[in-house]
């Protein structure tokens, strides 16, 4: 039989179909996925994650994650854009600043804590770039969100780990956001990714012992104990704690706690009148009606006192329960934690309508170093008092929350460790710098506007300071007293 032989013009043309076909193949399936990535890219390192699409990720201020946050990430990115042009001059490392920006009701930030939390931020990149503490290596400051709720915190630390090894040199992260579980789960990652960890306004306690993390804010323990040696000194002798016992809400649970632990003495008499009364925040059709309930129990047990152990969006509801309780002529007191500095100025105000006194321990206020000046360092100190650094700056932005002052503390930490590493080690890693942050006693420790700062073992900070804020008629902080984490003021103060 004779073989069939195809002419050469037509072996030709199904050759390169073929190579077509082939080629068709592989480019459709690649054209889609950069279609698919470019509708969900905001920029470098930033993408639209979640339900609502918010752009969460890292950035060096090239992008901004709310309008409300435009002039300061302006500043951010002209100052971060600056070391970066010397860099041939003078060497630089990163520093990022982590938490959710991007936020909704369920967030217990709010837009101008966040805001202010990255204000003071930035005086410490510049304090320490060319500002009145200048070393070297210099910072550049980027700015990672987590979103909502730090519901895409995996994606966030993952671009995290990446700018580690990359230009940006980043040695460690800041911020860190609010006491949850997903928080704690972040930690951990960063932390397996041999990078410095500086919390600025993480309380609860079981937060501790996690390799190369220290925080400078108070923990629950200390303002516990502080709110209840304020009491005793006060004469109070009844108490109720009334707490969320939402699972993920790792600040409200050890709040509770350590008040219940703190506040009862036999010989002073302080007594606890009833078991804790509960709500469940994370039940979102029956926490609002639970708050209603409550009243009617403390006209039963009359407590001078109530211990308020859950986030502020949800003290101002608990207000408006007392405030339309049956037994009017019973007066009562609240006092809770730092959650309160969250609030903003608006809701603040209508919670002071309630007619209900309110007292908090909060993370910092600039009147410390006025009543504490021994405890408080006075050119820190200064920036933020009126007409003060950041007056100039961001003016017409009120900042009696303590955010500013608590994340310019972190990231001064940061700095300083910085800064120690490159002295006594010569190599600046994430590693590096977290060695450092134990060797911070004496002239070493951190001279924070919050006070100065040194840390335990566990990471937690060493005879921290802690205010005692009133709500006053108008919903501003005003300043009480300033009491030591074993609850008596600090000496000198």
């Amino acid at each position: 039989m004779r073989r069939l032989e195809w002419p050469l013009h037509i072996v030709r043309r199904v050759a390169i179909t073929a190579v077509v076909l082939v080629l068709l193949a592989v480019a459709v399936p690649l054209t889609l996925d950069w279609l698919e990535d470019a509708r969900s890219r905001c920029a470098d390192g930033v993408v639209k994650k979640g339900e609502a699409d918010e752009c969460v990720g890292v950035t060096d201020g090239s992008y901004s994650f709310d309008d409300h946050l435009d002039g300061v990430i302006k500043k951010i990115k002209e100052e971060n854009d600056r070391v970066a042009d010397n860099a041939g001059e003078e060497p630089y490392v990163s520093v990022a600043y982590m938490t959710s920006f991007t936020l909704t009701d369920d967030d217990s930030n709010s837009e101008e804590s966040v805001r202010h939390e990255l204000e003071g931020a930035y005086l410490a990149q510049y304090r320490h770039n060319r500002g009145d503490l200048p070393s070297s290596p210099k910072i550049r400051l980027l700015i990672a969100n987590t979103g909502t709720s730090a519901a895409q915190w995996e994606y966030t630390v993952g671009e995290l780990a990446k700018r580690k090894g990359s230009g940006d040199r980043l040695v460690a992260v800041t911020g860190l956001g609010p006491s949850t579980d997903r928080t704690l789960a972040s930690l951990k990652r960063l932390s397996t990714h041999g990078l410095a960890m500086v919390a600025s306004s993480m309380t609860a306690t079981n937060i501790r012992d996690i390799n190369g993390f220290v925080r400078v804010a108070p923990t629950n323990v200390d303002e516990a104990r502080a709110a209840s040696a304020y009491l005793k000194r006060q004469k109070v002798r009844t108490a109720v704690v009334v707490q969320d016992v939402a699972r993920h809400n790792l600040y409200a649970k050890t709040l509770g706690d350590a008040f219940t632990e703190a506040f009862p003495d036999k010989d002073g008499g302080q007594q606890l009148v009833a078991e804790r009364m509960t709500f469940d925040s994370s039940v979102r059709s029956a926490w609002e009606n639970e708050l209603r309930f409550i009243p009617g129990q403390l006209c039963q047990r009359k407590p001078e006192v109530v211990y308020f152990a859950g986030r502020g969006q949800h003290l101002t509801h608990f207000l408006d329960a007392i405030a339309n309780r049956t037994c009017q002529e019973q007066k009562f007191t609240v006092i809770t934690g730092d959650d309160t500095t969250n609030l903003t100025a608006k809701q603040l105000a209508y919670a002071a309508q309630t007619g209900v006194r309110v007292l908090y321990t909060g993370l910092a206020h600039p009147d410390m170093w006025r009543k504490a000046p021994h405890n408080v360092s006075a050119p820190s100190a200064k920036h933020f008092q009126e007409g003060g650094t950041l007056d100039v700056w961001f003016p017409n932005d009120p900042r009696y929350d303590g955010g500013a002052i608590v994340a310019h503390d972190s990231v001064l930490t940061a700095a300083q460790a910085i800064r120690m590493a490159a002295r006594w080690e010569g190599d600046v890693t994430g590693e590096a710098v977290a060695r450092m942050f134990h060797q911070m006693e004496g002239d070493q420790q951190v001279p924070g506007a919050s006070g100065f700062i040194a840390f335990q073992n566990n990471g937690n900070p060493r005879d921290k300071a802690v205010p005692i804020l009133s709500l006053d008629s108008h919903g501003r902080a005003t300043f009480v007293e300033v009491s030591a984490a074993d609850g008596a003021p600090p000496q000198g103060g």
